[in-house]
């Protein structure tokens, strides 16, 4: 018999041994849910089989398909209404195979075509992670909407007999392991080709891997376009684009947003790396990015479509078409904006649309809608831009415009009226030579009067999209007012005078003469922006809004909301943001390249009615620029933090309001 102590050893360490056995076990365990909620995030399972406002996985997100619409379903582990009875080989059937538990046919808007490809091994994880680390909600799948004979579920029994392909995936042994990785995220998990791949006429996917040149050509699945991928050059803007939403020359926009903030964003440097090389290697050999050329100022001040992309886009994508990198996206040598077939393009800008949201980006940009422009005005603007830096893609046309907008059933645009006139109108008058010399001037004053201006401001830094949105200093009848007598001057002064008070302390430079031609370009553009008189006799939309003049700023505060909303195209230390170029794009807010002491925006109260009317744009849905969405609280804090720091001196200060009345905001 053994020793009762060498028993009582032995026992314990055989417990000992089951114990660390089981908790192996579970480590394993975890490992394998963890590594499961990896791949479910590269398949993006949980933004199709999560409704809107709905519990996670528990399905209920409509598809609409040329058949009617599907329904996601229920996958997390409630026995009742999801897959919690599911065996592994029948979650792998469901998967792979677009078979479910009971034996029912699955619609191939569940890309199980692709998902044919995933390995045992991943399968395997998904089931782990689906069945352990899933919370199960009870909620009734509904009933797909289906017309005849879509409905006939048996009906893909042959679909699947034509189409799917059950071959796992197979690595190529001429290609390196990253390639080989990327492919495999592509054709399988990532499912790439649901979307990217033309579709036959039994809706079937026209490629499954790269063995055909339509694999990745893009589709049209309407409203969206999802442009082809066999062009891609750039690994690094792919990578950059898929974990941020936005690089240099593109953004996402549409369904790819979803893409990006629920799936790609989260993948590891490695696998975004394995994607890239993947997708660059189908190009063609040769394939060079697209190249882009200078903007011919004759087409943009001299065509209704490029006086329409002045006032209406050229604040973001800027008058060169490359935008503001990270920022608002180009559209130079764009392809999604370039696309042959222009339907994304048309969904956007009629409807508009908001960027991706990822952790590596604090703003989530807005694009506003613009419906209220009419199709032809659309149609111009759209042409001018596919057609202008390089770009050659095809006109958009008033009828597509037309379609699109009775396809996302928008309403019909907004009748003209003074609070949006149109730059177009320019063309329509006899001076328009001169007319369109003076809006130019104002849109690009530091460029063509470099004598006369000092730092790094235009007149629209301040009076934006031309000066035709209302409250938000508009030019709206400005000349009117003129001859007026003026506090500061201590005399009356005259709109030449006003226009020279902006060079000297606006721009810190020096004033234009009253007779040159620059000077009447500029007034006889203001003149004709004449504005419309309200019943109070007053002209409706001008100035800019009036905050409470008991409010009580707070700098601190709005050092911390500068950062928040502003530092991101403003700088952070108000240095403004220049392109590769070196050129301005969005002005500095203080130092030697921004406007002087003497200037009536370094007035706290001015600047803050400015910033609340005008700032942050691309943030709200507000037409034209979606700018504004501050409280007064936060925009009279702002500006009291960015007008009281260093700026340049203005030495005639001490001739300002020679008969008393300083307000109570100036800062000298």
């Amino acid at each position: 018999m053994l020793n009762t102590k060498v028993y009582a050893r032995l026992a314990a360490a055989a417990f000992l041994a089951q114990g660390l056995a089981i908790a192996s076990a579970r480590a394993d365990d975890a490992d394998l849910v963890a590594r499961g909620e990896y791949l479910a995030r590269l398949g993006d399972c949980g933004a199709c089989h999560t409704g809107e406002g709905g519990k996670f996985m528990a399905g209920g997100l409509p598809f609409k398909t040329p058949g009617g619409v599907v329904y996601s379903t229920n996958i997390t582990p409630d026995p009742k209404t999801g897959v919690g009875n599911y065996t592994l080989e029948q979650f792998g059937a469901a998967l792979r195979r677009g078979v479910a538990a009971d034996g029912h046919y699955l619609y191939p808007a569940m890309p199980y075509p692709s998902f044919a490809k995933v390995t045992d091994e991943d399968v395997k994880a998904l089931y782990a992670y689906v069945m352990k680390g899933v919370t199960p909600v009870e909620q009734a799948n509904k009933p797909s909407e289906m017309r005849f004979p879509f409905n006939i579920r048996w009906s893909m029994f042959g679909w699947n007999m034509l189409f799917l392909d059950k071959k796992p995936f197979t690595p190529d042994p001429t290609k390196d392991e990253q390639w080989n990785r990327g492919a495999y995220l592509i054709e399988g998990l990532g499912h790439c080709g649901a979307c990217h791949t033309p579709r036959g006429l039994a809706m079937q996917e026209k490629a499954y891997s790269n063995d055909s040149p339509n694999f990745l050509a893009g589709s049209t699945l309407t409203p969206w376009r999802a442009i082809g991928l066999r062009n891609l050059t750039s690994e690094d803007d792919l990578v950059e684009l898929l974990k941020t939403g936005a690089n240099k020359r593109s953004a996402a926009f549409g369904p790819m947003t979803e893409v990006i903030h629920y799936s790609t964003q989260h993948f590891t440097g490695d696998d975004l790396q394995a994607i890239a090389q993947y997708l660059v290697s189908l190009a063609p050999a040769g394939t060079k990015p697209p190249e882009t050329v200078a903007m011919d100022e004759k087409l943009l001040y001299g065509t209704r479509g490029g006086l329409g992309y002045e006032q209406f886009c050229a604040s973001c994508h800027r008058r060169d078409g490359l935008g503001a990198p990270n920022i608002f996206p180009a559209l130079a040598g764009n392809p999604a904006f370039a696309s042959e077939d222009p339907t994304s393009v048309l969904h956007v800008v009629l409807a508009g649309g908001k960027a991706a949201e990822t952790e590596h980006s604090k703003h989530q940009f807005q694009m506003p809608a613009f419906a209220r422009l009419t199709d032809d005005e659309l149609a111009e603007i759209l042409t001018f831009a596919r057609k202008s830096w390089g770009n050659d893609a095809n006109p958009v046309t008033t009828a597509q415009v037309a379609s699109m907008r009775a396809e996302l059933a928008l309403p019909p645009p907004a009748p003209k009226t003074v609070l949006t006139p149109r730059l177009a109108d320019l063309l329509n008058e006899q001076d328009s030579a001169q007319l369109t010399y003076g809006l130019r001037l104002m849109a690009e004053t530091h460029k063509l009067l470099p004598n006369n201006v000092g730092d790094a401001l235009d007149c629209n830094s301040c009076h934006l999209d031309g000066g035709t949105i209302a409250e938000a200093s508009p030019y709206f009848g400005i000349t009117t007012l003129f001859p007026v007598y003026n506090k500061r001057a201590g005399r009356v002064i005259s709109i030449e005078d006003r226009l020279n008070g902006c060079f000297q302390r606006s721009m810190h430079g020096s004033a234009l003469p009253v007779d040159s031609p620059e000077m009447k370009a500029m007034v006889a553009y203001m003149t004709w922006l004449k504005g419309e008189k309200g019943p109070d006799g007053k002209i409706r939309g001008r100035g800019l809004p009036k905050l409470d003049r008991s409010m009580k700023p707070d700098p601190v505060r709005g050092q911390q909301v500068y950062a928040e909303k502003c530092a991101v195209c403003h700088g952070k230390n108000g240095e403004g943001r220049r392109n590769a170029a070196g050129g301005w794009v969005f002005p500095p807010l203080w130092g030697d390249d921004s406007y002087n002491i003497g200037a009536g925006m370094a007035r706290t109260f001015t600047a803050a009615g400015f910033v609340k009317a005008n700032m942050p744009i691309a943030h709200q849905a507000n037409f034209p620029q979606a700018q504004g969405g501050l409280s007064d609280q936060d925009a009279l804090d702002i500006a009291d933090f960015f007008t009281h720091q260093p700026r340049a001196d203005y030495p005639p200060k001490v001739n300002d309001w020679p008969k008393g009345d300083k307000p109570a905001d100036s800062r000298y």
